[in-house]
C-alpha cells in the first residue's frame, strides 16, 4: 500500500549500507587503504548519511556541493539544502588521497564504518584567507557497519523504520519537535498545544549526538525527556533519539533539522518563538515539503490560569519564569523547584545526575612559576581538607606525577603539556566520582590549561589558582638551584627565565605569597570553596 507520508527531501530516501557481500569485499579491501578514525561529530554526520536521514546526500560533500550550500544554499545540481556536511581530515591523510580513490572511516576501535569513494580533497579557503589546515575529502559513501549504540537501542529508530512504524499507527500528520535538553512543563504544554492545534500527533527529536565521548549528562537528559513523554495522552506522541550534531548555524540549522524531520515522514515542523533565527527559517522553508510552523512559548501566571501562549498573557499580568542559569543554580546549591516548572519525575532524574555542589567531586588546580609556592599551599589544603572529612583527597604534585605517571617525558613544551593533559585526566575521574583532586603543577601555557578544565568540568567543579608570587621572590626561594642554572644556561626551557609562563585570565582565585603566610592562603581558598557550595562550613562539637 503506497504510503500518505510527506516525501523525503529529493523524492527518494536513500540507504547507503552495502550488501553482506559487498561489505566482506570491503572490509578486505580496507587493508590496503588508507584510514581515517572518525571524531565525534563525523561519526554522528556518517550515521545520518547512512541511514537516510541526510538524504538525497550519498556522501561527504565534494567542493562545488559545500561552496554551492555556503552560498546560497544549493547542491551543485540545484537541490535546496542548508549547511555543508563536509568530512575533515588532517593534511598529512589529504595529501595520501587520490582522486578515484579509497579512504576508509572508522570508529575509534577501528572498527571499519563506511568507505568513501574520494571524488575530491581540497583545502578550503574560508572567508578570503589563504588555504591552511585539514582538509576536506568529499566522495560517495558504501556503508559496511552503521554506528552501533548500546544505549536505548528502542529509542533509535532510522527513518525508514520510523516511517513504517508512522504507516503502521495510522499517522499521516505529524509534527516534529527538536530539542536536545529535557523538557519541563512548558515545553510540554507548548508541544502539546502546537500539535493539537495542527490536529497532527507529535514526534519529539532528542538531539543526542555528543561532543565527546564521555559526556555523563546523556543518559540523564534522555532519560527526563523519556519521563515526560509519558504526560502525554496515549497514542499521541513519540520519542526518537536522533544523532544529529548542533551546528549553531542559526536559521540554516533550523532548515536542516526541518529536513531530516521531513525524512522521518513527519509533515509538520514545529519553530519555537524564541529560536534565533526562526522567522529567517520560515521564510525560506518554503524549498521543503515539510511545513515550518512558529509556536508561542508558554509561560505561567500564578493567578490560577497556569500555562498560556506568550502572545496570549494579559497585559500587567504576573508571569513566573526559571532561565537554565536559576535552573542550574538552584540545583547546585540544593535550592528548591518550583512544582509549577517542571515534573517530579524529571526533577528527581535532574537531583540524582546533578547533585548539589556539596555532594560533587571538585579539583582545585595551582598554577604558577616553580618556587611560587604551589606545592606548600597543595600540601596545606589537602591536609585542611582531610581534616574535615567527607570526601577522598588525592594530591596530584608536579614533582610526584612527573616520578609516577610521567617518568619517560621530557621538558619540551609538547612533553610539558602531555604531562598537564595526564593530571587533568587523573583529576577528572577523581572529580566525577565525587573526589577531589589538588593538582600542583607549573602548567605555563593556557590552552592545555583551558583544556584540564574542558575535561573536569562536566564530572564536578573546578578552581583554577594562580600563584602570582613574582620571578625574583620565587628565584631567593629557590632551595634546588634552578633559577641559577637556568640563568647560566645549564638548564634549557626554563619557565620564568627562557621560557614563557601565560598568566591565567581565568583563574578563580589568585594568590601572591609573599607576604602572606600558607595558612592564611589557604583559609581564602577554603572561605572561596564554601561560597561557591563546595564544602561546608566546619562545626564545633556542638553542632554550631
Amino acid at each position: 500500500m503506497p504510503s500518505s507520508l510527506v516525501s523525503p527531501h529529493g523524492g527518494l530516501l536513500l540507504d547507503l549500507m552495502a550488501s553482506k557481500k559487498r561489505a566482506a569485499e570491503l572490509k578486505t579491501q580496507s587493508r590496503e587503504m588508507p584510514s581515517w578514525s572518525l571524531q565525534p561529530r563525523q561519526l554522528a554526520d556518517l550515521e545520518l548519511l547512512l541511514s537516510g536521514a541526510f538524504s538525497p546526500l550519498q556522501g561527504f560533500m565534494a567542493r562545488s556541493d559545500d561552496d554551492g550550500v555556503r552560498g546560497d544554499m544549493k547542491l551543485a545540481d540545484g537541490t535546496f539544502w542548508p549547511t555543508p556536511v563536509t568530512l575533515e581530515v588532517t593534511a598529512e591523510v589529504g595529501e595520501s588521497l587520490e582522486r578515484g580513490g579509497s579512504l576508509a572511516l572508522r570508529d575509534v576501535e577501528g572498527t571499519l564504518l563506511a568507505v568513501l569513494k574520494v571524488e575530491e580533497a581540497w583545502t578550503p579557503d574560508r572567508e578570503g584567507e589563504a588555504p591552511s589546515g585539514p582538509t576536506c575529502v568529499g566522495g560517495k559513501l558504501e556503508g559496511v557497519e552503521a554506528p552501533h549504540h548500546y544505549d536505548f537501542v528502542e529509542r533509535r529508530a532510522t527513518p525508514a523504520e520510523l516511517r513504517g512504524q508512522f504507516s503502521k499507527w495510522g499517522w499521516q500528520r505529524i509534527a516534529a519537535f527538536h530539542t536536545t535538553s529535557a523538557l519541563h512543563r512548558a515545553e510540554q504544554e507548548m508541544t502539546f498545544a502546537a500539535a493539537r492545534d495542527l490536529e497532527a500527533t507529535l514526534l519529539v527529536q532528542l538531539g543526542v549526538a555528543r561532543t565527546d565521548y564521555y559526556d555523563v549528562s546523556h543518559y540523564s537528559r534522555i532519560r527526563c525527556v523519556e519521563a515526560v513523554m509519558r504526560i502525554y495522552p496515549r497514542h499521541t506522541a513519540h520519542l526518537n533519539l536522533l544523532s544529529l550534531a548542533a551546528r549553531n548555524a542559526g536559521p540554516r540549522e533550523v532548515l536542516l533539522n526541518a529536513l531530516v524531520a521531513q525524512n522521518y515522514g513527519c509533515s509538520h515542523y514545529l519553530i519555537r518563538s524564541t529560536t534565533p533565527g526562526g522567522e529567517d527559517a520560515v521564510k525560506k522553508g518554503t524549498a521543503l515539503e515539510i511545513e515550518l510552523a512558529r509556536t508561542p512559548e508558554r509561560v505561567y501566571l500564578p493567578d490560577g490560569a497556569g500555562f498560556v501562549a506568550e502572545d496570549a498573557v494579559p497585559k500587567g499580568a504576573e508571569v513566573k519564569t526559571l532561565t537554565p542559569a536559576e535552573l542550574a543554580d538552584r540545583l547546585a546549591f540544593g535550592r528548591e523547584i518550583p512544582e509549577w516548572f517542571s515534573f517530579p519525575e524529571v526533577v528527581r532524574e535532574l537531583r540524582r545526575a546533578s547533585p548539589p555542589r556539596s555532594r560533587q567531586g571538585f579539583t582545585v588546580f595551582f598554577s604558577g612559576l616553580p618556587s611560587s609556592g604551589k606545592s606548600t599551599l597543595a600540601n596545606v589544603l589537602l591536609v585542611k581538607l582531610l581534616e574535615r572529612g567527607g570526601r577522598p583527597v588525592t594530591i596530584l604534585d608536579g614533582d610526584i606525577v612527573r616520578k609516577n605517571l610521567s617518568s619517560e617525558l621530557g621538558f619540551s613544551r609538547e612533553h610539558r603539556n602531555l604531562n598537564i593533559a595526564r593530571i587533568g585526566f587523573v583529576a577528572s575521574e577523581i572529580t566525577k566520582n565525587g573526589g577531589i583532586a589538588i593538582c600542583a603543577p607549573i602548567a605555563p601555557f593556557d590552552p592545555v590549561r583551558k583544556d584540564v578544565r574542558a575535561m573536569i568540568e562536566p564530572g564536578g567543579g573546578f578552581l583554577l589558582v594562580h600563584v602570582s608570587t613574582p620571578v625574583e621572590v620565587c628565584e631567593k626561594r629557590d632551595r634546588k638551584g634552578l633559577y641559577a642554572k637556568a640563568r647560566a644556561g645549564i638548564i634549557k626551557e626554563f619557565t620564568g627565565i627562557s621560557d614563557p609562563y601565560d598568566v591565567p585570565e581565568d583563574a578563580g582565585m589568585t594568590i601572591d605569597t609573599t607576604e602572606r603566610n600558607p595558612e592564611e592562603c589557604v583559609q581564602a581558598i577554603l572561605l572561596h570553596l564554601e561560597k561557591e557550595g563546595y564544602i561546608g562550613r566546619p562545626q564545633n562539637e556542638n553542632g554550631a
